[in-house]
C-alpha cells in the first residue's frame, strides 16, 4: 500500500517560446543529482519550420533546479551532428558510471521516420555540461536504454525496448552486459549478442495487447533494482476494444540475477488524468523518463501528453515495499485461511439458502458482532447475525434472522425478482445502534433506510428494532450509506453514494423522522483510468483514529467488472475533506470464491473492526458468501500519512 501524489506545481516544465528550439514542447525529462544541484535532460520539439522537410525537429536540452521542481537555465545539450542521428535526438536517459555521465538516447537518422531510421545513440560527457564524444550504440531499431549505475556481476549492464518500432512484432525488453562501456558502440560485440536474445528477454506484459518501454535509470536497493518503466494497457487491439491505457509501473529484480523478479506492482502508479496529460501534442499520455530520491521521497518525472514534464511524489519505503515479493503480503490485507467463514444454508427455513454476504460488524462486549445480507430463494434479502471473539471463528449464528423487510419500500413487487434488505451498515452513537441499509422493492430505484436498537437490547438479543425510515430522495440510485458516530462542529455527518461517487451530508439531527438527506457533498469519486475509474462506494463504518478517519471503499474499473477495495483517510473535523487515497488497492478477488459467484470478481466489505492493532474486515465474496481478511492498522494509517504529507 502507497500513496502516490502528483505535484500541486505541475507542468513543472513547459515549452518556452523564446527559445524556437523548444518552442512547440518540451517532455520526457532525465534526471541526476550534480553537486547541490538537479539537472534535467529532456526532449524537446522545435518551432516548425517553413522551408526544411522536416518542419519540426527533436533535441535534447538541458535545465538546473535546486529542488527539482523549479528548472532554470535552460539550454541546448545533445543536438543532431551526425549521420545517425541527423532528423532528431529524442527521450535522454542519464546516468553517471565510474566517472563519466553517459546520456543514451533514441536518434533518428531518416524522415519520414520509418523502424531502420531509429535505433539508440549515446552522447558522453566529463562535466554534463559538454558533450565530448558521440557514438552509434545499436545497429537495429531500439529504444529506450537504460545503463546500470554500477557493474553487475562485473559487468557494464544496459536494459532497453528492442524492435519497438516493428508491427506486428512485439516490444521486447532486453538486456546487454559487456566488459567495456567501449563495446556498447561496437557493432561486432551486437552481432554476437543478438544470437542469444531471447536468453536476454524480460517478459513484462500482463496481456498479449500491451506494451512496454523502460523507464528511468535502476535504483539499487537492499531488496534488488528497482526500474520504473511504461506499461500500456490494451496498446495492440483488443478483442474487447478495450481502451488503452498508458501508465506508470514498477519492477524489482534480482540484484544479482536480472533475470530473476523479485517483485513489481500489482498495476499503475500513475495513469493520465489530469487536464494536462488528457490535452496536449499525444493526448492521454504518461512517460515516465527520470526520478530524484531524496531522503525517502522519491520524484517521478514524467512526460504529459508528449507535450509537457511533470512530476509526482511517493514514500519510496511503502511502495518498495508494496513491490517486493516478501514484504508485499503485509501491505494487502490478507485473507483467513478458514474463509468462508458463512455460507449459503437451508436451516431457518430458507431465508439464507441461496446467498449470504455483505456482512457489516461491531465490536460490543469484548466480541465480534457480524450482521450479513441473506438472499432466499426467491431473491429477498434479510439480515442475519453471527458473531466471534477471536474475529476468525464463529461462536453463535443464529438460525433465524434478526432483521427483515417489513415495509412497503423493500416489499417484493415482482415475483422472484431482487427486494428485501440489502447491504448493511453499523454505527453505535451513545447507547444506541444506527443500522443503515440499502431498501428495495424491485421496481423503484433503491433507497436507503435506517434502523436504531438499544446497545442493552442488542447484547441481549432482544432485537427491538425500530421502524424504519427512508432517509435518501426518491427517484435516485443512492446506496452505501453510513453514519458516523459522532457528532461534528457542523452537525452529524452520513455519507452515501450516488452516481458512483461517495458523498456526504451534515445534518442536524438524527432522530430520522422524515427524509433529511438532501445534499451530496463529493469526497472521493472514480479516477480517470485506474482500478477505480468507474464507480466508487463506501465499504465499512468509519473508524476513528488519532490521524483521521480510516474508511474502506470499494471501486470498479471501467475496463472490467472486478470489485477491489481501497482506503481513504478523512480529517478529524471535516470528514468531508479527503488527506489522502490509497493509490493501489490493498485488497481484490484471488480466490475460487470470490471470483466465480452470483457476480464474478468480488469482494465487497460493509464492515470493519480494530483488534490488537489488527483491522479486521468483513466482506462478501462473488456476492455468495462471507470472508474475513486483516491487516496491519499501522501500515495502513502510516502510509496515508506519509501520503498525507506529500502535499
Amino acid at each position: 500500500m502507497y500513496v502516490a501524489r502528483k505535484l500541486d506545481t505541475n507542468p513543472i516544465l513547459i515549452p518556452k517560446k523564446e527559445h524556437y528550439w523548444e518552442e512547440f514542447a518540451t517532455f520526457n525529462m532525465s534526471t541526476i543529482k550534480k553537486d547541490s544541484k538537479i539537472i534535467g535532460l529532456y526532449r524537446a520539439i522545435s518551432a516548425s519550420d517553413k522551408i526544411h522537410h522536416q518542419s519540426q525537429i527533436s533535441i535534447i536540452g538541458r535545465a538546473e533546479s535546486d529542488n527539482g521542481i523549479d528548472f532554470y537555465n535552460r539550454q541546448k545539450f545533445i543536438e543532431p551532428s551526425e549521420e545517425w542521428d541527423d532528423n532528431g535526438c529524442e527521450d535522454p536517459r542519464v546516468t553517471f558510471f565510474e566517472g563519466r555521465y553517459y546520456t543514451f538516447y533514441t536518434a533518428l537518422s531518416r524522415f519520414p521516420f520509418g523502424p531502420e531510421g531509429i535505433k539508440i545513440g549515446v552522447a558522453v560527457s566529463d562535466d554534463l555540461e559538454t558533450i565530448s564524444e558521440k557514438h552509434l550504440v545499436t545497429p537495429f531499431n531500439s529504444k529506450a536504454m537504460i545503463l546500470f549505475p554500477e557493474r553487475v556481476n562485473g559487468k557494464v549492464t544496459v536494459m532497453f525496448s528492442y524492435h519497438t518500432d516493428m508491427p506486428p512484432d512485439p516490444v521486447k525488453i532486453v538486456m546487454a552486459q559487456a566488459d567495456n562501456i567501449e563495446d556498447l558502440w561496437s557493432e561486432d560485440f551486437w552481432n554476437n549478442w543478438i544470437d542469444k536474445i531471447d536468453e536476454n528477454t524480460l517478459d513484462l506484459k500482463r496481456t498479449p495487447y500491451d506494451h512496454i518501454e523502460i523507464g528511468s535509470t535502476p535504483i539499487k536497493t537492499d531488496y534488488g533494482w528497482f526500474l520504473i518503466y511504461s506499461h500500456i494497457q490494451n496498446y495492440y487491439p483488443h478483442p474487447k476494444n478495450l481502451d488503452k491505457i498508458f501508465g506508470v509501473e514498477a519492477i524489482l529484480l534480482d540484484k544479482d540475477n536480472l533475470k530473476k523478479m523479485r517483485g513489481r506492482t500489482r498495476g499503475p502508479i500513475l495513469v493520465p488524468s489530469e487536464v494536462y496529460e488528457i490535452t496536449g501534442y499525444v493526448p492521454n499520455v504518461i512517460f515516465p523518463s527520470g526520478h530524484i530520491l531524496d531522503k525517502d521521497i522519491l520524484t517521478i518525472y514524467y512526460g504529459a501528453a508528449d507535450t509537457t514534464v511533470c512530476g509526482a511524489q511517493v514514500y519510496f519505503k511503502d511502495l518498495l515495499e508494496t513491490v517486493y515479493e516478501d514484504t508485499a503480503p503485509d501491505r494487502m490485507f490478507k485473507r483467513y485461511s478458514g474463509n468462508p467463514i458463512i455460507v449459503p444454508s437451508d436451516e431457518g427455513g430458507g431465508w439464507q439458502s441461496f446467498a449470504t454476504f455483505n456482512p457489516a460488524s461491531i465490536y460490543l462486549g469484548d466480541k465480534i458482532h457480524i450482521l450479513y445480507r441473506a438472499m432466499s430463494k426467491d431473491n429477498t434479502s434479510y439480515i442475519g447475525y453471527a458473531s466471534s471473539l477471536d474475529g476468525f471463528n464463529l461462536d453463535q449464528k443464529l438460525e433465524e434472522p434478526i432483521y427483515s423487510p417489513r415495509e412497503d419500500f423493500e416489499a417484493k413487487k415482482v415475483p422472484n425478482g431482487n427486494s428485501g434488505c440489502e447491504d448493511p451498515r453499523i454505527t453505535k452513537m451513545g447507547d444506541t445502534l444506527y443500522l443503515c441499509y440499502t431498501a428495495y422493492d424491485g421496481i423503484n430505484p433503491p433507497r436507503v433506510a435506517v434502523s436504531t436498537i438499544k446497545e442493552k437490547d442488542f447484547l441481549n438479543q432482544k432485537w427491538n428494532w425500530s421502524r424504519p425510515v427512508l432517509i435518501t430522495p426518491e427517484g435516485f440510485d443512492d446506496k452505501d450509506t453510513c453514519l458516523f458516530p459522532e457528532k461534528f462542529e457542523d452537525g452529524y455527518f452520513i455519507i452515501h453514494r450516488i452516481d458512483g461517487e461517495i458523498t456526504g451530508d451534515y445534518l442536524n439531527k438524527i432522530d430520522f423522522n422524515e427524509e433529511i438527506i438532501d445534499r451530496s457533498l463529493k469526497i472521493i469519486g472514480p479516477r480517470t483510468n485506474a482500478w477505480d475509474s468507474l464507480k466508487v462506494g463506501v465499504s465499512s463504518q468509519p473508524i476513528k483514529t488519532d490521524y483521521g478517519w480510516l474508511v474502506l471503499y470499494h471501486g470498479v474499473s471501467k475496463s472490467h467488472s472486478t470489485y477491489r477495495v481501497g482506503a481513504v483517510l478523512l480529517d478529524l473535523k471535516d470528514p468531508a475533506i479527503v488527506l489522502a487515497r490509497s493509490t493501489d488497492a490493498i485488497f481484490e478477488p484471488e480466490e475460487e470464491y470470490e471470483k466465480v459467484g452470483i457476480v464474478n470478481n468480488v469482494v465487497f466489505p460493509c464492515g470493519m473492526v480494530i483488534k490488537d492493532d489488527l483491522l479486521f474486515t468483513y466482506y462478501g465474496g462473488g456476492d455468495k458468501v462471507v470472508g474475513v481478511a486483516t491487516m496491519k492498522l499501522s501500515i495502513i494509517l502510516e502510509s496515508l500519512m506519509r501520503g498525507h504529507k506529500l502535499e
